[in-house]
C-alpha cells in the first residue's frame, strides 16, 4: 500500500471520527475507558511482580502479584461512592445476595467528597468550554478561579457585619457568587481584550496571568489581609450564616446539594446560550470559520473579548462556590481546579452537556484516589499513573476530533459556512438560489 493510500485512509478515519454522532462518541469514550483499565491491570500486574510483600495480594496462573487489580479498582471507582456493592452480592458465582450494602446511603461523606469536587470542576469545566468554542484556549481559569475566591471571601467578610441570620444568608450568598463572577470576569476580560486589540497570544497572556493572581493573592494573604491569630497564610473565617447551607449532608462534609443544583443550571444555561441564542450563534461560528463568521457580520473582537469575560466569570463563580461551599474563607494553595477544568472540557468535547458527565468522572477519581491510599498499600504514585491512564485514553479521541475538525473544514474544497449557519456549494461562481 503506498503512502498515498495510507494518507488517504488517515484522512477519512480523521473525517468519520469529525463527524461521529454524540452516540458514537460516547461509545468510543467507553470503549477507551474500557482500553484505559486494561492497560491499568497490565500495569498492576507487572509493579505487584516487582514489588516485594510476604503475602500475595492475587494469584493469576499459578503466579503471585502484590497488588490486586480488582480490588483496586474497586476501591477507585466504588470507594467513591461510599462503598455501596454487598460483598455477598456475587450473581456470576449464583450468589443472589442483596445487591446494595446494608446501611449504605448515597448521603455518606465519601459520597459528599465525590459531588463536591464534582461541583466545582463543572464550573471550570464550563468556562474553559465556552472559550474553547469560540475558538479561545483559556489556559488562565486556574487565575481567574483565585480572583473569585479571594473577592468573595474579603466582600463577603466586610458586609457580613451589615447582616446576620436568615437574612445574611439570602443576602450574602447570591451577593458572593455575584462578585465572584464579576472578578473572574474582568480578570478574563484582559486576555481577551490583549487578543482582540492587539492580537497578543492567549495561550501566553493567560498563563502569565495565573501567575499574577496567585502571586498577588499571596501577598494580599500574607501581609494585609491576613488572619492575625493564624500562623497559615488564611483570611478570617466567615460566620456559618455567610457560607452556602449544608442540605442532606453533614456540615463536616463541606458539600451542599445546593451549590450542585446551581451548577447543573449553570450547565443548562450554557447549553441554551450555545445552542439557541444569537450570541451562542456568534462564539460556535467564530470558534468554527472565523473569517466565514466575520463575513456574515459577527464581530470577532466583540465576541472574543465577551467568551472570555464569560468564561472567566463561570470560574470566578467556581472560586466563590470554593470558599462559601468548603473553606469557608480564603487559603493560598488553592487546588489545581482551573487546570483540571481544562481536561474536563476536552472530555466533554468541549460541549456544556457533557461537562458535568466529564466533572463526574473526575470526581470519582480524585474521590476513589483517597480510598486507594487509605484502604491499600499501593503507591500514590501507581494511583495517580492510573488515573493519568484513565484520562488520558478518554480525552484523546475527543483532542484528535478537535484538532481534525479544524483540517476537515479548512480542507474542504467547494463549501463555505453560509450566514444562517448551513453550507454553501460553490458551483464555480454566480449566485446560489
Amino acid at each position: 500500500m503506498s503512502a498515498g493510500d495510507w494518507r488517504d485512509r488517515g484522512r477519512s478515519a480523521l473525517e468519520r471520527l469529525v463527524r461521529a454522532s454524540a452516540f458514537e462518541r460516547v461509545l468510543i469514550s467507553t470503549a477507551a475507558l474500557v482500553l484505559s483499565m486494561f492497560v491499568g491491570v497490565l500495569i498492576i500486574l507487572a509493579a505487584g511482580r516487582m514489588t516485594t510483600c510476604t503475602t500475595a495480594a492475587t494469584t493469576f496462573f499459578g503466579v503471585g502479584f502484590c497488588y490486586d487489580p480488582f480490588a483496586i479498582y474497586d476501591s477507585l471507582f466504588l470507594g467513591a461512592l461510599g462503598d455501596p456493592i454487598n460483598p455477598l452480592f456475587k450473581p456470576l458465582q449464583g450468589e443472589f445476595a442483596a445487591p446494595f450494602r446494608r446501611g449504605w446511603t448515597p448521603l455518606n461523606s465519601q459520597m459528599a467528597v465525590t459531588l463536591r469536587e464534582t461541583t466545582i470542576l463543572i464550573f471550570t469545566g464550563l468556562g474553559v468550554a465556552i472559550a474553547f468554542r469560540a475558538g479561545i484556549f483559556n489556559i488562565g481559569m486556574q487565575g481567574q478561579l483565585v480572583v473569585g475566591a479571594l473577592a468573595t471571601a474579603l466582600t463577603v467578610l466586610w458586609t457580613s457585619s451589615l447582616v446576620s441570620g436568615l437574612v445574611g444568608t439570602l443576602v450574602l450568598i447570591p451577593f458572593g457568587l455575584a462578585v465572584g463572577a464579576l472578578a473572574g470576569g474582568l480578570f478574563g476580560a484582559i486576555p481577551g481584550a490583549l487578543k482582540a486589540y492587539a492580537d497578543a497570544n492567549e495561550v501566553i497572556t493567560t498563563i502569565m496571568l495565573n501567575f499574577v493572581a496567585t502571586s498577588v493573592a499571596l501577598f494580599l494573604v500574607a501581609n494585609p489581609f491576613k488572619d492575625p491569630e493564624s500562623p497559615a497564610n488564611e483570611t478570617v473565617g466567615l460566620p456559618d450564616f455567610a457560607t452556602i447551607p449544608s442540605v442532606l449532608y453533614e456540615p463536616r462534609d463541606n458539600f451542599s446539594i445546593i451549590a450542585l443544583g446551581i451548577a447543573l443550571a449553570l450547565v443548562g444555561a450554557s447549553y441554551y446560550l450555545l445552542e439557541h441564542t444569537s450570541f451562542g450563534y456568534d462564539i460556535r461560528t467564530s470558534g468554527i470559520q472565523p473569517e466565514a463568521a466575520e463575513y456574515g457580520g459577527v464581530d470577532a473582537a466583540r465576541t472574543i473579548v465577551s467568551s472570555m469575560t464569560l468564561s472567566g466569570a463561570i470560574g470566578g463563580v467556581g472560586g466563590a462556590m470554593y470558599v462559601l461551599m468548603i473553606l469557608g474563607n480564603y487559603q493560598t494553595g488553592v487546588p489545581s481546579y482551573g487546570f483540571d477544568g481544562i481536561t474536563v472540557s476536552i472530555l466533554a468535547g468541549n460541549n456544556p452537556l457533557g461537562v458535568g458527565f466529564a466533572a463526574l468522572l473526575f470526581g470519582v477519581l480524585k474521590s476513589g484516589s483517597i480510598i486507594v491510599d487509605v484502604s491499600t498499600d499501593v503507591p500514590p504514585q501507581l494511583v495517580g499513573v492510573l488515573r493519568g491512564l484513565i484520562i488520558l485514553f478518554v480525552a484523546m479521541p475527543e483532542f484528535f476530533r478537535m484538532i481534525g475538525a479544524k483540517f476537515v473544514i479548512e480542507s474542504d474544497e467547494g463549501q463555505a459556512v453560509a450566514t444562517d449557519g448551513g453550507v454553501v456549494e460553490d458551483n464555480g461562481g454566480g449566485s446560489d438560489e
